[in-house]
C-alpha cells in the first residue's frame, strides 16, 4: 500500500460535500470495549441512534491499513470480530498504516481523524484522562492533549469512573479545553450520574452548544476542544454502591496483577463486565446511545446554523 491518504465511506463522503450533518464515532469500543458477541450489535445500534437523530454516522476505523472515515457494514464487522486488532492513538496511525495493521481509533485518534475529515461533532462513552497513582506512574491519556489542540466537540458522560476524575478535570483545565454540562452543573462520573464535581458552564440545548461551535469558529480564539457532558439520569445509572465496591476491587486486581498502559481500560471494564453479572455492559450501552442521539441533535442543529445566513 502506497497511498496512506484517509479514505472515506460513500455516504459519509457526499453528506460531507453537501453540507450535511456528521457524527464521528469511534471503533476502540467496538474492538476492545465491550464483548463479543454484543460489540457488533451495539455498534450497528449507535449507527442507528445517529441515523434516527437526523445525522450521518462515521465510525472511524483502520483496515489493513487503510485509514477509513466511514466504515462500512463489512469493514465494522472485521473489527469487531478478528483477534488482533490494534489499539490506534494518534501517535500509532502512521506506523499502522504502513504494516498494513486492522486498527481500532481510540478516543484521541478519533478526534484527531475526525477534525481532519471536517466533522465537528463527535460522540463516545467516556473521556481517558488522569490514571489514579500518576503522581508514581505518569499514565495520563493521550485524550487530554488531543482535545487541546483539536477543534472537536465531544459528547461523553465525562471521563470513565476507573480514572483519577479530580485530577483529569484539572489537567484540561490546564490544557484549555472547555468542559460544559449538558442541562447540569455537576460532572457526570460514568456510569453515575453524578461525578463528584462541579462545573462552571451547562448548556440546555443542542442549539445552544452549535451556537457556542458557532462563536468559537467566528472568533478564531480558542482552537481546542469542547467537552459535552452528558450525564445519565438518576434511575438509569449503576447502583452507586456495587459501582464502589466493584471499582475497589478491580483497583486490587490491576495491581496484583502488574497491570499498566493500554491494557488498564479494558482490563477495569472487563472486571466492571463480570462482577456486575453484566449490569454495567447495559449501563455502557445506554451511555453510548444517549451520547450518539445528543451529538445528532448538535450536528443538525450546527448544520442548520450554517445553512441559515446570520
Amino acid at each position: 500500500m502506497t497511498d496512506f491518504r484517509i479514505s472515506y465511506g460513500t455516504e459519509v463522503a457526499e453528506a460531507l460535500h453537501d453540507g450535511r450533518p456528521v457524527v464521528a464515532l469511534e471503533s476502540t469500543i467496538v474492538s476492545h470495549g465491550l464483548p463479543r458477541p454484543e460489540n457488533l450489535r451495539v455498534a450497528r445500534e449507535i449507527e442507528l441512534a445517529v441515523r434516527d437523530a437526523g445525522a450521518v454516522p462515521a465510525t472511524i476505523g483502520m483496515i489493513r491499513g487503510e485509514l477509513v472515515v466511514g466504515l462500512d457494514d463489512a469493514q465494522l464487522t472485521r473489527l469487531a470480530t478478528v483477534d488482533g486488532v490494534a489499539k490506534l492513538s494518534v501517535r500509532d496511525l502512521a506506523v499502522g498504516a504502513a504494516t498494513g495493521a486492522d486498527g481500532a481509533t481510540t478516543v484521541a485518534a478519533t478526534s484527531a481523524v475526525a477534525a481532519a475529515a471536517g466533522i465537528e461533532v463527535f460522540a463516545t462513552g467516556g473521556l481517558g484522562g488522569v490514571h489514579r497513582e500518576a503522581a508514581h506512574t505518569f499514565d495520563e491519556s493521550a485524550d487530554l492533549i488531543t482535545l487541546a489542540r483539536t477543534p472537536i466537540t465531544v459528547v461523553c458522560a465525562g471521563v470513565k469512573s476507573i480514572l483519577d476524575v479530580g485530577a483529569t478535570l484539572e489537567r484540561l483545565e490546564t490544557l484549555g479545553v472547555a468542559v460544559v454540562g449538558y442541562r447540569t452543573h455537576r460532572f457526570p462520573g460514568f456510569y453515575l450520574t453524578d461525578g463528584g464535581f462541579d462545573l462552571d458552564w451547562s448548556l440546555d440545548s443542542p442549539e445552544q452548544i452549535a451556537a457556542a461551535l458557532a462563536a468559537r469558529d467566528a472568533q478564531a480564539v480558542h482552537t481546542g476542544g469542547l467537552i459535552v457532558a452528558n450525564p445519565l439520569p438518576v434511575d438509569e445509572q449503576l447502583d452507586p454502591e456495587l459501582h464502589d465496591r466493584t471499582l475497589a476491587d478491580g483497583l486490587a486486581l490491576l495491581e496484583r496483577d502488574g497491570v499498566t498502559g493500554k491494557a488498564v481500560t479494558p482490563y477495569l471494564l472487563a472486571h466492571f463486565h463480570s462482577a456486575t453479572e453484566g449490569a454495567s455492559l447495559t449501563v455502557n450501552v445506554r451511555i453510548i446511545l444517549r451520547n450518539a442521539d445528543l451529538a445528532a441533535r448538535i450536528a443538525v442543529a450546527s448544520a442548520a446554523r450554517t445553512a441559515t445566513p446570520a
